[in-house]
């Protein structure tokens, strides 16, 4: 279960299609935040799809920003308690969780070490990137990919659930979702090619190409890039 305590890292949700052109800005500031030189890629949640593409999309996005990449291709339940793959996590400054399979990343990571030293890493200042299926699995509850619902997420965030790819999905799947809303919990929709970015003094503000919605007992608040201050876990 996740410390109660201020974390010192830098935590972006973001709604998917990572690594557009419109990410440009937003992981030069992800950068300067985390000090880092290298970013750390976990390709779990396409395990299916092909995460041997992730290493080439990776690099050729973060390379133009001054930076390598390493890709962790942690697939499984082993290879997440592997000792290499953990040390490198624990380690790691900046670490890219990419989109694909939400209920295949959770399997992986969930009580691993793995994810435990990712945890560790973000209260000790790490910059924890998550698209599409990673920014609704960090989170509790998460949002079921199956049927709109909801499930146990990572915890990452407590109180939160993170709708992805908000402006693409179909309109069934997101309303099941507002309905299903726990009473305790806030429903935030991300549009893809958009972040819902924590830093460290714990202010949410948004960035990207689209909007943030956000979702209680009232009237949904959309949030455009650049706003800040929103009123989340």
């Amino acid at each position: 279960m996740p410390s109660r305590s201020a974390p010192k890292g830098t935590l972006a949700l973001i709604g998917g299609g990572e690594w557009g052109e419109h990410h440009q800005a937003l992981d030069r500031r992800l950068l300067e935040l985390s000090g880092a030189s290298e970013v750390v890629v976990l390709p779990t949640a396409a395990s299916y799809e092909h995460p041997d593409r992730v290493e080439a999309t990776a690099a050729a996005h973060f390379s133009p920003l001054g930076v390598t990449t390493t890709t962790l291709h942690v697939l499984n339940r082993r290879e997440a308690q592997a000792a290499a793959n953990v040390a490198a996590i624990k380690h790691a400054k900046f670490v890219y969780i990419t989109d694909g399979s939400p209920m295949h990343l959770r399997s992986v990571l969930k009580s691993s070490d793995l994810f435990e030293a990712m945890l560790a890493a973000y209260r000790d200042g790490a910059v924890i990137a998550a698209s599409g299926a990673g920014a609704t699995v960090l989170c509790d509850p998460m949002v079921d990919p199956r049927g709109g619902a909801y499930t146990v997420g990572l915890g990452f965030v407590e109180g939160l659930a993170v709708f992805p790819n908000h402006n693409r999905a179909p309109s069934h799947l997101l309303q099941r979702s507002i309905e299903l809303r726990p009473t305790d919990a806030i429903l935030v929709g991300v549009d893809a090619e958009t972040a819902l970015v924590r830093e460290p003094d714990a202010e949410w503000s948004v960035a990207g190409a689209g909007h943030v919605t956000i979702y209680t007992d009232g009237i949904p608040a959309v949030h455009a890039a650049g706003a800040s201050g929103l009123a989340l876990p």
